[in-house]
């Protein structure tokens, strides 16, 4: 227990931090230019005439971040920084770090969750992994041995630029439709990259999730269709799984050259999904996480989940901390469950090294909404909860004056909604009287604070004597100097 708290030093000193990589590292003048677009990266600098720009690099890609800085100096004038510790995931544009420095705009390298953002002018440069086309079409063709399978082509951000010659391997399947990557207004993009008014819709449905986009044939759904993923496993192969657990998904792996039917149990991860969401049910105060300050809307969603979370008679706060820790959560005894705001591929967290559970804002709009109920819709990314979204449910009207009552699936005890509909939203949740702590809820932190043996620490102004300065100790809280020589 103790160690998720404090660890030995000397391992601290011996640890191998383990960056996953797919290639080694790219040096070579000629790579360096091909890989990463130098030169339409220039373009795009030049073009809007850019006086600062932040280059954002995920950890695997910090060993070639100087390099590539290095060369787009020779074909730019303005100013660059390294953006290399991002605030939250790497998969998300920091527009925070960049506005620090008073960047003009941002260009993000490596994978990206295509979450859209809207403070800065932004460019995405995809790294060129590399594909054997012939072992990924004739992996397909074993996955797929019927020609007229109607298929869906998904991948990975890092192979976007091979769709089109894969495609051509593949002219002899007909209903094959392959996904393009959206782009914006403010985006300038390599690799396959199209507006959503490229695309010719031939009368058929429009799909738009996690930053692809594609055109179902006339008269069928998303049921009608299986899934071909490009890519190793990863948090984007399981959101598609997750939110069309209804399809089949497929997969071919560039590293190891093999390809195989996904056969993770999705029915298994909607049950330990579900068994979160009684958990917030049962749940008195709710501590909202603020896990992106890129992604758009987000600061819409967090309104609509305080509102959510008090109409169902619940206590929220609201935390931000940069990227989450068991050992940082643990600060909170008093939250009886967390709802992470976050890009879709960071939302599901494996919450089992944590104390306390951390829900999506799906779930606990589950939890806390009677009018959404649990189907087989799973959804991910926050935005299409909002009003205008395409999974938007009002909330419950008749709220107030229900005194519906249910049975808690986890403790079998009796559980009662909208314990304080009559408390305003912004009242406090706490009072001090005659210098005494006064709980005005009884279902908020203020009362886990009271019952506390130490809450803090106290100024105690005038009680405390005034003591010359002493010297204090040395060294490092494992070990202090004086307490060496003792032993």
């Amino acid at each position: 227990m103790t160690e998720a708290f404090s660890s030995n030093s000397e391992l601290v000193l011996q640890r191998v931090v383990d960056v996953p990589r797919e290639r080694t590292v790219i040096s070579t003048h000629e790579n360096i230019e091909q890989v990463y677009q130098i030169l339409d990266t220039c373009q795009f600098i030049n073009r809007h005439k850019f006086l600062k720009v932040a280059l954002q690099f995920p950890d695997e890609l910090l060993a070639v971040s100087v390099a590539i800085a290095a060369e787009i100096e020779k074909g730019t004038e303005a100013k660059l920084f390294i953006l290399g510790d991002t605030s939250y995931g790497s998969c998300c544009v920091d527009e925070v770090a960049a506005q620090h420095v008073g960047a003009d705009c941002i260009v993000h390298y490596g994978r990206a969750c295509l979450s859209p953002s809207t403070r800065l002018p932004l460019m995405y440069v995809f790294e060129r992994s590399m594909l054997d086309l012939q072992k990924c079409a004739s992996s397909f063709r074993e996955l797929y041995p019927d020609t007229m399978d109607n298929i869906i082509v998904l991948y990975d951000v890092n192979y976007a630029y091979v769709v089109d010659d894969l495609l051509e391997l593949l002219s002899d399947y007909p209903n094959v439709v392959a996904s393009a990557l959206i782009t914006n207004e403010q985006c300038g993009s390599h690799g396959k990259i199209n507006d959503s008014n490229s695309l010719s819709k031939n009368d058929g449905q429009f799909v738009s999730q996690f930053g692809r986009q594609f055109v179902l044939r006339g008269g069928l759904t998303i049921k009608d269709y299986s899934f071909f993923f490009i890519g190793q496993e990863c948090a984007t192969l399981r959101n598609f799984m997750m939110t069309w657990n209804f399809c089949t998904f497929c997969s071919f792996n560039p590293v190891t050259l093999t390809g195989r039917t996904e056969s993770v149990s999705v029915n298994r991860a909607l049950m330990k999904r579900y068994y979160a969401i009684e958990r917030a049910k049962d749940a008195s105060v709710v501590g909202i996480l603020v896990g992106t300050l890129g992604v758009a809307e987000y600061l819409t969603i967090i309104l609509q989940l305080k509102d959510v979370i008090h109409t169902a008679g619940k206590k929220s706060y609201m935390f931000a901390m940069g990227k989450l820790n068991a050992a940082k959560l643990a600060n909170f005894l008093e939250v009886d469950i967390y709802v992470l705001i976050a890009c879709p591929e960071n939302s599901l967290l494996d919450s089992s090294d944590f104390y306390k559970p951390v829900v999506t804002p799906f779930e606990m709009e589950v939890a806390c909404n009677k009018n959404r109920i649990w189907s087989e819709d799973y959804i991910t990314d926050f935005r299409h909860l909002l009003p205008g979204g395409q999974s938007h449910v009002p909330l419950a009207s008749e709220q107030q004056d229900s005194d519906e009552t249910d049975v808690s699936l986890i403790t079998g005890a009796l559980r009662s909604k909208h314990l304080f509909d009559c408390e305003p939203l912004n009242e406090s949740s706490m009072v001090l009287r005659n210098e005494m702590l006064t709980v005005a809820n009884p279902h908020s932190a203020a009362q886990f604070l009271a019952g506390r043996s130490w809450q803090g620490l106290e100024q105690r102004l005038g009680e405390t004597p005034v003591l010359k300065a002493v010297e204090g100790k040395k060294g490092i809280a494992i070990a202090y100097e004086e307490e060496r020589k003792n032993v």
